[in-house]
């Protein structure tokens, strides 16, 4: 559309320098003007059928999201139903693994506290 604007402006530059050429001139200026009408009115035409489409694609995925809404509910639903299922399986699985291990944990920490207390007497012994 721009492109036909611009097209405008330079044939009318054109044309008015040229107003002493014969009729003939005239006549293919006009039909230019005529198909420069009619293509405007083409392209406009588009633009407006090209909006509408846009119009119908918006409504289509409005009416699909409210169709899939309730479905989208029901699915959450099942999903929060097998995350209290495997919650529940996982839990006793969990206290059995924390037991098993809760020894040896309490029985590094007492190392590491060793450890911890050898290094501060030796250096408590090296500063005095």
């Amino acid at each position: 559309m721009k492109f036909s604007l611009i097209a405008t402006i330079v044939l009318l530059a054109l044309a008015q320098g040229s107003f002493a050429q014969d009729a003939a001139d005239l006549e293919r200026l006009g039909q230019y003007f005529e198909e420069m009408k009619t293509k405007l009115i083409q392209d406009m035409t588009e633009i407006i059928r090209n909006q509408d489409l846009a119009n119908q694609a918006q409504a289509f995925v409005e009416d699909k999201k409210a169709q899939l809404e309730p479905l989208v509910a029901q699915i959450q639903e099942q999903l929060k139903t097998v995350a209290t299922n495997v919650e529940e399986q996982i839990k006793p699985l969990t206290a059995n693994v924390q037991a098993q291990l809760q020894p040896q944990i309490d029985s590094f920490q007492q190392q590491m506290e060793a450890i911890l207390k050898k290094l501060t007497d030796k250096t408590m012994a090296i500063g005095n």
